[in-house]
């Protein structure tokens, strides 16, 4: 049956094995290098060798994951041709029928998903979705009220002294976000961001004491300042919100409540933060990412109440050029495979695993930020080691786990070199660990870190002074940790349906 295929590396592939020892998504996978390297083979040899450091390294990095391969051959279609402008049933470009059945598709999917009145599917990422929103309620809230009680029907046909009128008040709206440095994030109103270009940024802060959110003291500051948006979400906070108390505060000053979820959707989605925990019972408008926890494609989507709906959907071309159709197809495989039971069980392992993870760290004696974690990250403070986080950065992933350096609260270090690790099990629990793992996982870092030290300088004006950068590290304890890892990822195999030997003969340049 597979006689009409002749690419070498495919037939390699059939040839070598009997038909009943053939898996369709490893030929598929075959097909596919083969494809990329008649081309260019340098980038198909590139994708083997992210597979292997994918297989050979542990992803704690909290905000990435594995998709299913399934969701992946959605993207490799002739979808990523089309222009589709526009929304499904609103395009400018002729010929847009089953790109409208694509995104209408991943629409209700996600609908249904979140219990959403309304979803909008293009964002390329979770910036691109905060950007939308921001938007869609500076023109809901100012603009739009405002161009109706100038009596301009159309911004094309506005006067300048008008348009110039329009502008300025949408230009001069406040946003509350959290601090950067307390776990927001980067398009919360982070001065280096266009979000606080956009705005008139202020931002909250959680406790020195407690590392936690103060909503007594939020609700004094968002009394003071009156903003337009409260925003809350986070990107480093390892506890639950409470999203009722941040809509009463919202309500009290007359703001709209947003909430970027992009880290945490997949555990409203799975039921694991329900009630007073799911924004989705409060916010007016939410935006996420389909990745991190949610396990789709990288990119992002905007969920919000009807009354914001025709302003979200104009994201193009308000924001962004024009949809992604490949995305969005893999975006609907996504939210499908999140509809069905067994991503509920799947969301609660994630924050299941973290939990026992803060626990078995607590026990090794490292120091984890607010004593615990609510969701799928946590935080270690590497100070009490005399190291900073690029240096435990650098020096778990050279023992084989990848993961992220993360500024903590009030950080003195800032955030190139930061004083904490953040980790995350989004990733580790699409591989099938449990409790006994993240024990394991927690010794190694304890291992690691114990045995690390800032390398002294001995040359320059700062000879004799700790290096910011570079580090000690005994190859015997580097040789331990590789073995512990590779011992853990030889048993929880990343895509287990692909022959990554065959795959590094093909394409790996070996």
């Amino acid at each position: 049956m597979f006689d009409t295929i002749t690419s070498s590396s495919v037939s390699e592939y059939l040839s070598s094995r009997s038909e009943d020892q053939i898996n369709p998504a490893m030929l598929g996978y075959v097909a596919n290098l083969q494809q990329v390297a008649e081309v260019n083979p340098p980038v198909a040899a590139s994708i083997v060798k992210e597979l292997e450091d994918q297989r050979s390294h542990l992803k704690l990095i909290a905000s990435e994951n594995f998709t299913s391969l399934n969701t992946q051959a959605a993207m490799g279609n002739l979808l990523t041709d089309k222009y589709a402008e526009g929304f499904a049933g609103s395009r400018y470009y002729a010929g847009c029928d089953n790109i409208d059945d694509i995104e209408t598709e991943a629409c209700e999917q996600a609908c249904r998903l979140f219990n959403a009145e309304h979803a909008y599917v293009q964002p390329h990422s979770g910036a691109d979705a905060n950007l939308i929103a921001f938007w869609a309620i500076l023109q809901a809230k100012v603009g739009t009220p405002l161009m109706d009680e100038i009596g301009a029907g159309n911004p094309a046909n506005m006067s300048r002294e008008d348009w110039n009128r329009v502008r300025a008040a949408m230009g001069n709206q406040k946003m509350l976000g959290l601090d950067y440095y307390s776990g927001g994030h980067l398009t919360h109103g982070y001065r280096f961001n266009i979000s606080a270009q956009f705005f008139d940024a202020h931002n909250y802060s959680v406790s020195r004491e407690t590392g936690l959110l103060d909503y007594d003291e939020l609700e004094a500051q968002a009394e003071e300042i009156k903003p337009l948006i409260l925003l809350a979400g986070y990107s480093a906070y390892p506890r639950k919100v409470d999203f009722r108390r941040m809509k009463e505060i919202a309500d009290n000053v007359g703001a709209v409540l947003m909430v970027d979820m992009a880290h945490f959707a997949g555990l409203v989605a799975g039921d694991v933060f329900e009630g007073d925990f799911n924004p989705m019972h409060f916010a007016d408008v939410v935006t996420t990412t389909t990745h991190k926890t949610l396990r789709g494609p990288r990119g992002g989507i905007v969920l919000c109440k009807k009354e914001f709906a025709e302003y979200v959907d104009k994201g193009c071309p308000l924001v962004i050029g024009g949809p992604l159709p490949h995305v969005m197809a893999a975006k609907a495989v996504a939210f499908k495979e999140a509809n069905e039971p067994e991503f509920k069980s799947y969301a609660a392992k994630i924050v299941e695993n973290c939990q026992a993870m803060a626990r078995a760290l607590i026990d090794e004696g490292l120091t984890v930020c607010t004593g615990g974690t609510d969701n799928h990250l946590l935080l270690i403070d590497v100070t009490p080691f005399g190291l900073n986080g690029r240096q435990a950065e650098a020096a778990v992933r050279e023992c084989g786990i990848t993961l992220n350096r993360n500024s903590l609260p009030f950080d003195p270090n800032g955030p190139h070199y930061t004083s904490g690790l953040r980790v995350g099990t989004p990733a580790i629990t699409s591989l099938g660990m449990g409790e006994s793992e993240m024990k394991e996982i927690a010794a190694v870092f304890k291992l690691i870190l114990s045995n690390t030290t800032p390398r002294i300088l001995e040359k320059g004006k700062n000879a004799g002074q700790p290096s910011k950068v570079k580090y000690n590290l005994d190859t015997l304890i580097i040789e331990e940790g590789r073995s512990r890892i590779k011992s853990l990822l030889d048993t929880f195999v990343l895509y287990p349906d692909l022959d990554l030997d065959f795959l590094k003969s093909q394409f790996g340049g070996v």
